[in-house]
């Protein structure tokens, strides 16, 4: 082959992966402009895109929703509970698995990584027969420790990644200089592994105010949560209220990536902080 062949093959393939980049950023970004305008239509119902005229008439009826604003507080506590949960136990459980070799290690972090490949309906309905077994009827409960066995995998992966990025000399340096233990974990492995443990909670709270298939086997009529009520909401009076609880979610996505750009910087968050803050 001519190398002028080859190099229009090269502009050919240049110009390809262009075209799927801006594909891809169209299917990822534009249901979700159209979702945001279509949550403004001033219309009483749903009609063809784009609105004629923009109105708050829509979050309106999703602020005075006793429902909605009920299961939205009820996905607010779970999630952050349980994502708290599952950043601690993610923590302490990659700290020995860092730190420690013990028999059936692969087999405990295989276990623990199982509800990742399980799909959600057999765990939910599992956890379902068990509670029942037990007689524990307690929705929120229920919700939060299922929502921490879904986040706990990647909790664990994040957290064990950045526990691995820490070198062992500088805990050792520290115990060699009278630190002991607990100041040497407190002092060295948590400064050093904040973007790990602030990434974890963040992923773990998107896991939980997004789950679906677990929590509708587990939520009760007292206690639901705000993707179960749109769920019900769609499938029995569709209007653009759900439309409006989209907009609100995507608007505390928006506040949640703002804060941590504040807090530690995105590229530390999605996996560059240990050696960032490594080589500062």
């Amino acid at each position: 082959m001519s190398p002028k062949f080859l190099k229009h093959c090269d502009t050919a393939f240049g110009l390809l992966c262009r075209l799927l980049f801006l594909v891809s950023i169209l299917l990822l970004v534009g249901p979700i402009l159209i979702t945001l305008l279509m949550s403004f239509d001033s219309r009483e119902y749903m009609g063809v895109f784009p609105p004629p005229s923009l109105s708050l008439q829509w979050y309106e009826n999703f602020f005075s929703n006793r429902l909605y604003m009920s299961s939205a507080q009820n996905s607010l506590v779970i999630g952050v509970v349980s994502a708290s949960l599952s950043t601690l136990v993610g923590l302490v459980t990659a700290f020995a698995f860092c730190r420690a070799n013990f028999r059936g290690k692969g087999a405990l972090e295989a276990l623990i990584m199982s509800p990742v490949v399980v799909p959600g309906v057999i765990i939910g309905f599992s956890l379902l027969l068990f509670f029942s077994s037990v007689g524990y009827y307690d929705g929120k409960l229920r919700l939060i420790l299922a929502h921490v066995l879904i986040s706990l995998p990647f909790s664990l992966r994040i957290l064990y990644a950045a526990l691995q990025g820490i070198p062992h000399s500088l805990t050792e340096a520290a115990l060699s200089l009278g630190a002991n233990e607990r100041q040497s974990f407190a002092d060295i492995t948590l400064p050093l592994a904040r973007s790990g443990i602030i990434s974890s909670f963040l992923f773990s709270l998107a896991l939980s105010l997004d789950e679906v298939a677990v929590s509708i086997f587990l939520v009760d009529p007292k206690t639901t949560t705000l993707p179960i009520t749109l769920l019900a909401n769609m499938r029995n009076q569709f209007d653009l209220t759900i439309a409006a609880a989209s907009g609100v979610l995507i608007m505390f996505t928006l506040v949640v990536i703002f804060v941590a750009d504040r807090l530690v910087g995105l590229n530390r968050v999605v996996g560059q902080g240990v050696h960032e803050e490594k080589n500062s």
